[in-house]
Order: C-alpha cells, then sequence, then structure tokens
C-alpha cells in the first residue's frame, strides 16, 4: 500500500434529538398533566489510535464520517435513543487540525488514545420539564442542537527512536534492510525510496528501537526541489538522527562534507527544532575504500567539518560497523529513558 501521510476529511456529530410535546390520556384520568420526554444526545465523533494501521490511505475514498442523530422523545416521559459515537481509526503518530481555523486539536501516539473531534449535539427538552403550579399544560419544548460539523485536515509522522538523514544513494534503505526486517526498494537511481520504511532492531534479546529511512532530500528541499521537505516533519518526533554520508560518491564533484553541510542547512531553513537533536555521523561505504586508507579519509572529512558527536565508518553492503553502531544506539536510548 502507498504510504499517504496527509488527509482531509469531513466529520459530522449526530444532532441531538427534539423534546416531545404529549399530555397523558387514560380512562377514569381527567387531568392526566405532560408527559412529553426528552430527546436523546448526538453521538459524538472520536479519532481512535490504531497501532495496526500505518498510513492514511483509506481516507483518499472515504472523506464524509456522520455520527447518529439521537432521537425525539415521545409520550409516557418516553426518552429518545441517544446516537452512537463513531469512532474512526487512525494510525498512531496521527495529528487533528481544524482545517478552517488551523487550530491543532489534538494528536493520537499510543495504541488505543481517543480524541474527541466532534461533539454531539444536546437533547432536547420535553414539555414535561416545563411544568409548574402556574403552568399545569405546558406546551413549550426544544428542539435538539446540532452536531459539530468540521473538516479535518489529518498528519501522520511515523513514530521511530532513531531516523535515518542522508542524500539519496547515500544507502539509507540498505543499512535499514540489514540492521531489521524491513525491506525497502533498493536501486541505484535517486529518490528509491518514496515514503518512509519503519523498521525494529533488536541488539540484543528483549531489547529493540524502531529505526526510520526517510526518503532521501537534496539541496533546496525546503523551497520544494525534489521531494520537497514534506518528509522531514517525520523526523520531528526521532530521538537520534544519523547523518549518513557516502565516502566514495558516484560523481567526484560531490564532496562527502558538502553534503553534509547542504542537509545541515536544510533541516536549519525547516526548524522544528530538528538542528537541537543528538546527530551521529555515520560513514557509510567505506567497503569501496582500500583498508589503509579507510581511517585517514574518515579522519579527515571530521576535521573538516569540526565534528564534535559520535562518528561511525560502516558498510551498509557488507554489514562491517553495523552492530556496534546498532548496539551504540541502543545503550545510548537506554541511558535517556528516564528523562524522557
Amino acid at each position: 500500500m502507498r504510504f499517504v501521510d496527509e488527509a482531509t476529511i469531513k466529520v459530522k456529530a449526530g444532532n441531538g434529538g427534539h423534546g416531545c410535546v404529549s399530555f397523558r390520556r387514560e380512562k377514569y384520568i381527567e387531568f392526566g398533566g405532560p408527559d412529553g420526554g426528552d430527546g436523546g444526545d448526538g453521538g459524538s465523533v472520536y479519532l481512535i489510535g490504531d497501532h495496526n494501521l500505518n498510513t492514511l490511505a483509506d481516507f483518499r475514498t472515504s472523506r464524509l464520517f456522520k455520527a447518529e442523530s439521537g432521537a425525539s422523545g415521545a409520550g409516557r416521559n418516553r426518552t429518545g435513543k441517544s446516537g452512537a459515537d463513531l469512532e474512526i481509526p487512525v494510525p498512531v503518530g496521527t495529528i487533528a487540525y481544524d482545517n478552517e481555523t488551523d487550530e491543532k486539536i489534538g494528536e493520537l501516539l499510543s495504541n488505543g488514545d481517543r480524541l474527541l473531534v466532534a461533539r454531539g449535539g444536546f437533547h432536547g427538552l420535553g414539555n414535561t420539564r416545563y411544568k409548574s403550579s402556574t403552568n399545569r399544560a405546558p406546551r413549550q419544548f426544544s428542539k435538539g442542537t446540532p452536531g459539530e460539523m468540521r473538516e479535518l485536515r489529518l498528519e501522520l509522522k511515523v513514530l521511530a527512536d532513531v531516523g535515518l538523514l542522508g542524500f539519496p544513494n547515500a544507502g539509507k534503505s540498505t543499512l535499514i534492510s540489514q540492521v531489521s526486517s524491513s525491506k525497502p526498494k533498493i536501486a541505484d537511481y535517486p529518490f528509491t525510496t518514496l515514503h518512509p520504511n519503519l523498521g525494529v532492531v533488536t541488539p540484543a534479546p528483549f531489547s529493540s528501537f524502531v529505526i526510520a529511512d526517510i526518503p532521501g532530500l537534496i539541496e533546496g528541499a525546503a523551497e520544494g526541489a525534489g521531494l520537497g521537505i514534506q518528509f522531514l516533519k517525520h523526523l520531528s518526533r526521532t530521538r537520534l538522527l544519523l547523518h549518513l554520508v557516502d565516502i566514495q560518491p558516484a560523481n567526484p564533484e560531490e564532496q562527502p562534507a558538502t553534503a553534509v553541510r547542504a542537509l545541515e542547512k536544510e533541516m536549519a531553513k525547516f526548524g522544528g527544532g530538528l538542528t537541537d537533536k543528538p546527530r551521529w555521523l555515520v560513514v557509510n561505504k567505506i567497503d569501496l575504500l582500500p583498508s589503509d586508507e579507510r581511517a585517514a579519509r574518515v579522519t579527515a572529512l571530521v576535521d573538516e567539518l569540526g565534528w564534535q558527536a559520535p562518528v561511525y565508518s560502516v558498510s551498509a553492503a557488507t554489514g562491517e560497523g553495523l552492530d556496534t553502531l546498532m548496539k551504540d544506539i541502543l545503550g545510548w536510548l537506554e541511558q535517556q529513558e528516564p528523562d524522557a
């Protein structure tokens, strides 16, 4: 299924049922009095976080969701049936906005989270409610109020502990396929990855974390070049970024340091706190270099960048260095747990 991370839908809560005007009519009871019952409340609309879903694709065809309206009241003080609430399952990580006001309504971060997006109408009152010592035969009643109607903009941000950041063909998809059971498309042309891929990494028994392969960016992405910035938002919830750089790019003019600085520039333009996140440098494709040149090339890159954070040399194709990297990530994440 194609990954869809944005959708616009309309939700309509149920209307409240009207109150009833009725009078008791029984044999041998001369003045029965009012007995009109209240209406039922309208059903509300809720979004429900569902970990079994990973895309908003279902909302491409279904765009209008209505909850049940409440039934009107009836004689003999019978209350109308309330309308059933409507629960709409969405992927965990979904954020709901009011599309007209751009107000953030809420987000669903865990399986089973419930978010009210449209409140059902209140029930109308029957004429029994208006009975008094001075008004013994009231004909007043009230109508149920309309349920809320909203146009929602749903945005899905993938929930991952670690995000892979890098230019197209830096080796992100190969890396995630090596360390997890995720099987993304891998090819030798740019933009092989067109949607985020999630993989679960288990460096040690009963210990795991989620890693996200984000589609490659290019210089100018913040202005809409390439795939634009539509996927940068998926990195906002990660706790650690791995900046993957190709140490031996196919084009000799594309120097590794230039690639790192270009993506740093795009991250700064995007904002969202990405530049404040912990970021490790992962130098990939070292298998393409002679063994006696590897250390010197990586050291030269680190010196040129003035890099202070951890640096790892790996080969996503052969798996070299990946075990150490994954175990160190797990250790780092476990250290962060008390503050998370």
